[in-house]
């Protein structure tokens, strides 16, 4: 806090008299003032309490070591955590696959990144228009990215490359015209338990139409998102 000066005028007014005489109207040092007869009671400190016990210091070496083995002990568990989540995640829910080739273009395009969603087809039966993954049935070590265009019970048949369900045409927007193919194919009903699968690219594709139905067991799960390049992410 900053206090104000007095001017000269106020200094010589309060000055008034002798400076180094005392003034009768001062209270005498140590004396208690009395006000009305009354004299005011003087205060007796109060008794000090006794300190805190200092608190053993952090930079001891013991209490460091002690700390860092505590941090290394939780590292490991959240790591430990991560690794079984990563495990359960991938054995039961999702896998991120890698495109090879062009058998789906142009709907994914060679080296796409995908996630493929295992858990849903543990509830749900495999639908026209799904793109799955699955094993390969000719040789299950390997696996590929096709999409569904019929289920068990479904008739099939191909007449100068355009599908027909059921003898209904197949809606194949996705298929564009450079990649449709002009081959013939069935009628042939699709047995229970399997699926009938082809590549958007009907052209340059390796299919049901060469290598025969899916069984069910053998689809691995859905692709649910493209997630790389990531300016052509998309949720399919």
């Amino acid at each position: 806090m900053v206090q104000q000066e007095l001017p000269a005028e106020d200094e010589r007014r309060e000055s008034d008299g002798n400076p180094r005489e005392p003034q009768s109207h001062a209270p005498s040092a140590g004396v208690p003032e009395t006000v009305a007869g009354i004299t005011a009671p003087l205060e007796h400190p109060k008794p000090l309490e006794p300190l805190a016990p200092a608190e053993p210091r952090l930079s001891s070496p013991g209490i460091r070591a002690q700390q860092v083995k505590e941090e290394l002990l939780a590292w490991a568990k959240t790591l430990f955590s991560a690794a079984v989540y990563a495990v359960l995640i991938v054995t039961f829910g999702f896998q991120v696959a890698r495109v090879e080739g062009l058998s789906m273009a142009p709907t994914l395009e060679d080296q796409d990144r995908l996630i493929v969603n295992k858990a849903i087809y543990r509830i749900f039966e495999p639908r026209r228009g799904d793109i799955v993954m699955l094993y390969y049935p000719l040789n299950p070590d390997k696996s590929f990215v096709k999409r569904v265009i019929a289920e068990e019970g479904d008739t099939v048949r191909i007449i100068d490359g355009r599908v027909f369900v059921n003898d209904i045409p197949l809606q194949d927007d996705y298929v564009k015209p450079d990649y449709r193919s002009h081959d013939d194919w069935g009628p042939q009903v699709i047995p229970e338990g399997y699926d009938f699968v082809m590549g958007d690219n009907r052209n340059n594709s390796s299919d049901s139409r060469s290598w025969g139905m899916v069984p069910k067991r053998y689809i691995i799960g859905k692709v649910q998102i493209r997630w790389w390049p990531v300016p052509h992410a998309r949720i399919f």
